[in-house]
C-alpha cells in the first residue's frame, strides 16, 4: 500500500517534448492558477527640487543646534562668590547652635552630679535624718576618676555620683588638695561608654575669653551658664574654713551653691578649671557676678595628671 508523502504538493513533471500522452495516462491537471506577481515597493521619488532642498536646509539647521550655542547649557563650576552667597543666605535663614550651646555638649557627658550625706542625729519624733551636700564632678579619666570640691564631699559618710546616662555610683575620696579645695573621688561603678572630659592649659587664657560652666546650681541640672574670664591669678578666702586660695581664674558665668566641683570649659568644648568659690559679702550665698575656677593644671596634678 503506497503512503502518501508529507509535506510534499509539488506538481509532478511534464512528458518531454514531442512524447504524445499515450493511452491510459491520466490526463494532465490543470495548470495551477498564476499568482499574481507582488507589487514592487514605491521608491521615494522627489517630484519636485524643492522638496528635497527644504530637507537639506531642515538636517543642517538641526545638526547646528545640536552643536551651536542652542544645545543644552553645560553646569556651570562654583565659584567661591557663590559658596560665601550660600554661607551667608544659611546664616541669615537658619538659626545655628551657639558657641556656648556647642561647649557645653562636648563636655556635658562627663559632667556628674555629686551628693555627700551624712546620718544626723536621731529625733524623738521620728528616724535619723540626713545632712545632704549637693555639688558637681567632672570626670577626667574614663575609669571613673571625678575631680570635686572638697567642701562639698568632706565630712560626708556616703558619697554617690549620677553620670550623664543616669548612672547611679558610690564614689570613695582617693586624694585631697586642701589648698585649692579640691578632692578626687572614684565611682565603683560606670557606665560603659564612659567619656574624659578633655582638659586645656591656662597658659594662652586671656581675659575677656568667653567660658560656659555647667553644673547643679541649687541641685537644678545639670544647667548651663555662660560669660567671660573677667582676671587671672586671684586670690580668694573662704568664708568657711578662711583658707587663702591663690592664682584663681575669675569669671562671670552664673554660679550657685552646687556648681562647686563642675568644670568651666571653653568655646572648644575643653575644661581649663574647677569652679571652687563665689564671691559675696553677704550672707546670702548667691552669685553677684564674681566666681572663682582653680587652674585645671593644679586640679589634674592632685589626680596624678600632669598633661601640659
Amino acid at each position: 500500500m503506497r503512503r502518501t508523502a508529507l509535506y510534499s504538493r509539488s506538481t509532478p513533471p511534464a512528458p518531454p517534448a514531442g512524447m504524445a500522452a499515450q493511452a491510459g495516462d491520466p490526463e494532465p491537471a490543470s495548470p495551477a492558477p498564476a499568482t499574481p506577481p507582488r507589487p514592487s515597493r514605491t521608491r521615494l521619488v522627489w517630484h519636485h527640487p524643492g522638496a528635497l532642498w527644504g530637507a537639506i536646509v531642515a538636517l543642517a539647521l538641526a545638526l547646528a543646534l545640536s552643536q551651536g550655542p542652542w544645545r543644552a547649557p553645560v553646569a556651570r563650576q562654583l565659584t567661591q562668590k557663590d559658596i560665601d552667597a550660600a554661607v551667608l543666605h544659611t546664616a541669615l535663614h537658619k538659626v545655628l547652635p551657639s558657641q556656648a550651646a556647642r561647649a557645653a555638649a562636648t563636655v556635658a557627658p562627663s559632667v556628674v552630679r555629686v551628693e555627700g550625706t551624712t546620718e544626723g542625729k536621731k529625733s524623738r519624733k521620728g528616724p535619723t535624718e540626713l545632712d545632704r551636700g549637693i555639688g558637681t564632678g567632672v570626670v577626667i579619666i574614663d575609669n571613673g576618676t571625678i575631680l570635686t570640691n572638697l567642701h562639698v564631699v568632706q565630712g560626708a559618710e556616703h558619697i554617690t555620683v549620677t553620670f550623664f546616662d543616669g548612672t547611679e555610683s558610690p564614689a570613695g575620696i582617693v586624694n585631697i588638695m586642701p589648698e585649692n579645695d579640691l578632692a578626687v573621688l572614684r565611682a565603683l561603678k560606670i557606665p560603659d561608654d564612659l567619656l574624659a572630659a578633655t582638659m586645656r592649659s591656662t597658659g594662652d587664657l586671656a581675659e575677656g575669653d568667653e567660658v560656659v560652666a555647667i553644673g547643679f546650681p541649687f541641685g537644678i541640672g545639670p544647667s548651663v551658664s555662660s560669660g567671660v574670664v573677667s582676671g587671672l591669678g586671684r586670690g580668694f578666702r573662704s568664708p568657711e574654713g578662711g583658707q587663702l586660695m591663690k592664682n584663681l581664674i575669675q569669671f562671670d558665668a552664673a554660679a550657685n551653691p552646687g556648681n562647686s566641683g563642675g568644670p568651666l570649659v571653653t568655646m572648644d568644648g575643653q575644661v581649663v578649671g574647677i569652679v571652687t568659690a563665689i564671691l559675696n559679702p553677704t550672707p546670702a550665698r548667691t552669685f553677684l557676678g564674681i566666681g572663682f575656677a582653680v587652674p585645671i593644671e593644679n586640679a589634674a596634678a592632685g589626680a596624678g595628671q600632669v598633661p601640659f
